[in-house]
């Protein structure tokens, strides 16, 4: 079956509804039954309790505190990296970005004013930049770290759909990154400004940052923005900025000739937060 009829019946599955109930759920402290739900999730996903910094599945009260778990204290080493993987998960694709087109796979680009709601001002600054899109399965570590010292400028969320964001949803779906509901950080650094795209996607019932908290719910049909100007939001390499409830995906826009990234990076290959993500040859030089 092709990647385009595999996807079809995310047309007509009831997304938001499903994702509102799944997000209900995740808050729900019903005891044995949670406990029942969150085993029954490790044996299903695999997930690698013996890196959590609580090991213990009953003791978490609900589904969402479990899911946004913390690591054990160094269980994550930061690489000696201008630029640093900020999450554990796959690259989905990386590399340039062709005037303003970001490529998403095989027949698939979009551009970077629809990655960034329609701003062709900020659009303007990553052309012929670089690009990253890394996708957290279910089974991963789901907070999203700073692949460098930074600070806040603006945060906006944009409402949109709800597909899945998995492989073959990435290879079926034209403009998947660029349709789906997301919050767009943008971070100045020493570098240059740089973007990071939280994206959402079905059954995650919510994305949320260390400065604002969850950004969504309420969901609405509007842009919203925020700006930090005159507030220091500065974050440290390696710092806690966001994270998500269930698997879904980071976008990251660099401007042209800022970075250059990690040899051993290719496409599907696993990442780990603190993994260089630059090249550090290419920074040296």
């Amino acid at each position: 079956m092709s990647d385009r009829l595999s996807v079809l019946p995310q047309y007509l599955l009831p997304k938001q509804a499903l994702t509102v109930f799944a997000g209900w759920v995740a808050t729900r402290r019903y005891g044995a039954m949670t406990t029942w739900l969150i085993k029954w999730f490790v044996g299903k996903y695999q997930v690698n309790m013996a890196e959590a910094a609580n090991p213990e599945i009953a003791s978490y009260p609900s589904f969402n505190e479990f899911f946004t778990r913390a690591l054990k204290p160094g269980a994550r080493p930061l690489a000696g990296a201008d630029l640093i993987c900020p999450v554990d998960g796959a690259i989905s694709q990386f590399g340039a970005i062709v005037k303003d087109q970001i490529f998403q796979a095989k027949g698939h680009q979009y551009s970077t004013t629809a990655l960034l709601a329609g701003d062709t001002a900020l659009a303007a600054g990553f052309e012929d930049g670089q690009f990253a899109t890394l996708y957290l399965s279910p089974r991963d570590y789901h907070r999203i770290h700073m692949p460098c010292d930074g600070r806040l400028l603006r945060m906006v969320y944009v409402p949109g759909a709800l597909f899945s964001v998995n492989p073959t949803t990435a290879r079926g779906v034209p403009g998947l990154f660029a349709r789906n509901e997301r919050v767009v950080c943008v971070f100045d650094s020493a570098s240059g400004p740089f973007v990071m795209v939280l994206v959402g996607a079905t059954i995650v019932g919510s994305m949320a940052t260390v400065w604002h908290g969850v950004v969504n719910p309420p969901r609405g049909g509007t842009i919203r923005e925020w700006r930090y100007d005159d507030e220091q939001v500065e974050l440290k390499q390696g710092d806690e900025m966001g994270r998500f409830l269930l698997g879904s995906t980071v976008v990251m826009l660099f401007p042209a000739g800022t970075m250059g990234f990690n040899k051993s990076w290719s496409p599907a290959r696993p990442v780990r937060l603190g993994e260089a993500m630059s090249d550090i040859s290419y920074i040296a030089a």
